[in-house]
């Protein structure tokens, strides 16, 4: 008859060969999901910059004091609007009527994650783990964008328009239960779109 430590080894060992493993080789450092979160909240944070432009406007959008993650998509979504609203880019300031000052009070994901049942436990002399067993387990990944504009007048420096802040968010919610049955739901990319996702 094995002794009960040898009992508990066998079972351990028999948990790590059932559990799933990935490896990323060619993919960048962050994930696709990651890189929606914050290129939808920022798509949505610079909807409500309400720029008030004369057509034809030239427009130069300083991005001095824009910095963090996908802040040049951010700076680009913000310039798109511009051209919606009328106004004409430029690249140097010295050619521009108008200045446009972006600031970020914010520009990041936060995640929480409740679990009932046993996390993932490693297994320092095998270098494997035991699976985690999630009888109920809730994720959520939220984008958070802050940003607000200050226009001035390229020639004297007086100011044109004060923009408040504005904030996007974008989600994505997972759930497990016991153990098996997975589902989520996520608000970054149109209905039509998500059947096609393979992380949705």
């Amino acid at each position: 008859m094995m002794k009960p430590h040898t009992l508990t080894a066998v079972a351990l060992l028999a948990l790590t060969l059932t559990a799933c493993s990935s490896r990323r080789e060619t993919e960048p450092p962050r994930s696709a999901t990651e890189q929606l979160l914050f290129s939808t909240a920022a798509d949505r944070a610079a909807d409500k910059l309400a720029f008030n432009l004369q057509p034809g406007t030239r427009v130069f959008v300083d991005p001095a004091n824009v910095e963090g993650v996908d802040s040049k998509y951010l700076l680009s979504a913000i310039r798109d609007r511009i051209l919606r609203r009328g106004g004409e880019l430029t690249d140097k300031k010295d050619d521009a009527e108008l200045v446009v000052e972006p600031r970020i009070g914010a520009i990041s994901v936060d995640a929480d994650r409740t679990l009932f049942g046993t996390p993932a436990i490693p297994v320092p002399l095998v270098g494997l783990q035991v699976p985690e067993v999630a009888l109920f387990k809730r994720s959520h990944q939220q984008g958070v964008i802050k940003v607000a504009a200050t226009a001035y007048n390229a020639k004297t420096g007086r100011l044109v328009q004060s923009l408040d802040p504005v904030y996007g968010f974008s989600n994505r919610k997972d759930w497990t239960a016991l153990i098996f049955f997975s589902w989520g739901s996520t608000d970054l990319m149109p209905e039509e779109d998500k059947k096609d996702w393979v992380g949705n």
